[in-house]
């Protein structure tokens, strides 16, 4: 095996060049891939549904220009079909989802249709074709079976879900590794998935997530009103597992046997409290109020959750590099620049830089 020094960054070397297609670009995580995609000299593809925010990533940073940017369901697999194909593809990063926890209660049914029939539509679009040869599938960190104990996930521990959001995750694993093995693995696809959630990051306006609700409410001189003050998850700014899945499949162009699940994420130590985070957010945005509830109102959320990322260290040579105190200073510093007038694109490429030089 070659010697993998834990100091594993995206090269844009290998980048230049490649075609590459990403689901859900003009989301959060997709519009910050897409641009670095771009910056690193990749022909970049996009399959979305329109920006569901206002404002949005995409739209600030006039993301549609950098890329081939196509609307469509991943639910029509038809559709969606023809779009792959015209991509021709030979890497694909499936990011596109229903993303959220609370909202998965109010559709349920619409959620297990995107994010597992959807899952399953990207993959079959694949099925039969010589263009891809690595595809990366996104899916979270809750798609364990949360067990409320107080050691991290493996990637071999037992998927499941209670709410519908992370069962319909944890389904999508199936469907992906199902795929892998009656498929793609033959016809010399190499495809993985990665395991990352409680991201952080400037340009993320979605509702019902911690830092966007707190922008939100900062910037209108509200309190911000907090349900579960003493969850606790592993926070990540949002460029560590975004290098993750970059460097991921970089490993995987070279090597199909690498293939398989990848957890993304701090280290167990850093998994953090929401109001942990909170607290950080207000010293760093420089004003806030928040008021914490006693944990019992809305639908059930797991109360602990933390991800063993050594296969990560061990096999892809990544692992994160900024504390959590660093990520919240990042992230904060980015929608305080932005509320002041700075450009959403040329803060993104400013802190993609900083990223790319870190060793």
């Amino acid at each position: 095996m070659e010697d993998l020094e834990v100091t594993a960054i995206p090269d844009s070397d290998f980048w230049r060049g490649k075609r590459v297609l990403v689901t859900g670009h003009t989301g959060f995580k997709g519009a910050w891939l897409t641009l670095w995609l771009h910056r690193m000299g990749a022909s970049v593809a996009g399959i979305s549904l329109p920006p569901n925010t206002s404002p949005s990533l995409f739209e600030l940073a006039g993301l549609k220009a950098l890329c081939d940017s196509r609307y469509c369901d991943i639910r029509d697999a038809t559709k969606l079909a023809g779009q792959v194909a015209a991509a021709e593809a030979e890497i694909v990063f499936h990011l596109a989802a229903q993303p959220l926890v609370r909202a998965s209660y109010l559709d349920p049914l619409g959620t297990y249709a995107t994010n597992v029939m959807g899952t399953a539509n990207v993959l079959d679009a694949l099925r039969g074709k010589s263009a891809p040869r690595v595809a990366v599938m996104i899916t979270t960190d809750k798609v364990y079976r949360n067990n409320e104990w107080t050691w991290p996930y493996r990637e071999d521990d037992a998927l499941g879900g209670h709410d519908p959001y992370s069962a319909s995750k944890a389904a999508g694993e199936i469907v992906i590794d199902s795929y892998r093995k009656a498929f793609l693995a033959d016809q010399g696809v190499a495809l993985a998935s990665a395991r990352a959630g409680n991201v952080i990051g400037g340009g993320d306006w979605s509702v019902d997530r911690l830092i966007p609700d707190a922008v939100r409410a900062w910037q209108a001189g509200d309190t911000l009103e907090i349900r579960r003050p003493d969850a606790v998850r592993p926070w990540q700014y949002v460029l560590e597992p975004l290098a993750g899945y970059l460097v991921l499949a970089q490993r995987l162009w070279s090597n199909a046997d690498l293939a398989g699940a990848y957890n993304f994420g701090p280290f167990t130590q850093d998994a953090a409290t929401v109001r942990d985070v909170i607290e950080l957010a207000r010293a760093a945005y420089g004003r806030g109020e928040a008021r914490y509830g006693d944990g019992r109102e809305g639908p059930h959320e797991a109360g602990w959750l933390a991800l063993e990322i050594a296969k990560a260290r061990q096999t892809l040579g990544f692992q994160p590099r900024l504390s959590l105190a660093e990520s919240v200073r990042l992230t904060m510093t980015w929608y305080r620049s932005q509320e002041s007038g700075a450009e959403a694109r040329q803060l993104c490429e400013l802190d993609i830089a900083a990223c790319e030089a870190a060793v």
